[in-house]
């Protein structure tokens, strides 16, 4: 039976041909390439298709021997690895939480494509995103959902004009669906039957985006545990998440400020 593999190995000296080296030896061991790329620095990927473990295994012995490169993964390919190899870089996981994914505003590419990929995998997923005032939040969603074929559904915005939805029709009720929710809009301006939907759209079994998670689970009976991903985006890799208005002002957002400003 016909098995994807992962590999990656650290170039130590990158010296002419080293590449044709290796796609050679693989191409003795009747291993098929179907993807290769550059990932970060002096890293290469490469996504590979044998029949059998003991081709994988004599690719292993034999690459240990070589002495321009080091094999940092031989493995069955993850979502992470896939993605690393189509855009060249691996996305960045929280050392302490792992369930938590940061991105830059200038990978808002690679996030759409990861966030796609975690739609279409079996199993419906809660999501929870943190940013800033205008990073591509909410139009990162959408975007993976139209990457993904799915139909979203927003339940509470502000994109376009500020949403509150209180009701769906029925043809909105679908497991394939992506529910968008803000956390901020939901918990400070949605009314008695806003809340009553949101809390019936968190129990169906479909795909679940929630802007501002924490403030979201500070004002209703979920907690951050209850989330499969958290995803962080920023528009430098310095940049702090807060919910104060500004340093000079040190105010969470309250009812009437949230309508004067994009998230």
């Amino acid at each position: 039976m016909t098995k994807e593999w992962y590999l990656e190995y650290e170039i130590q000296k990158n010296r002419p041909g080293l590449l044709g080296d290796v796609s050679s030896l693989l191409g003795m061991l009747s291993i098929n390439i179907i993807t290769i790329n550059g990932v970060d620095d002096s890293r290469r990927g490469l996504l590979l298709k044998c029949e059998s473990n003991d081709q994988i295994r004599r690719l292993e012995s034999i690459l240990n021997t070589m002495d321009h490169i080091t094999v940092t993964k031989l493995r069955t390919p993850k979502l992470r690895d896939r993605l690393a190899v189509r855009h060249g870089r691996y996305i960045q996981r929280d050392a302490d939480d792992k369930k938590t994914f940061r991105f830059v505003r200038d990978e808002l590419g690679l996030l759409v494509d990861f966030m796609a990929e975690l739609y279409k995998q079996d199993g419906h997923k809660l999501i929870g995103i943190r940013g800033m005032p205008r990073v591509g939040k909410t139009e990162s969603i959408v975007a993976s959902s139209v990457c993904a074929n799915m139909r979203w559904v927003f339940v509470s915005s502000t994109l376009l004009k500020q949403t509150i939805r209180s009701q769906l029709i029925a043809d909105e009720y679908r497991d394939d669906n992506v529910y968008i929710i803000d956390g901020i809009v939901s918990t400070r301006r949605g009314s008695d039957q806003h809340l009553q939907l949101v809390r019936e759209i968190m129990r169906l079994p479909a795909t679940k985006v929630v802007e501002h998670p924490d403030i979201f689970v500070q004002n209703t009976e979920y907690t951050l545990d209850d989330f499969d991903y958290i995803i962080e985006i920023r528009h430098d890799p310095d940049e702090e998440i807060t919910y104060y208005k500004n340093a000079e002002e040190p105010r969470m957002f309250d009812q009437s400020s949230i309508s004067g400003f994009d998230f």
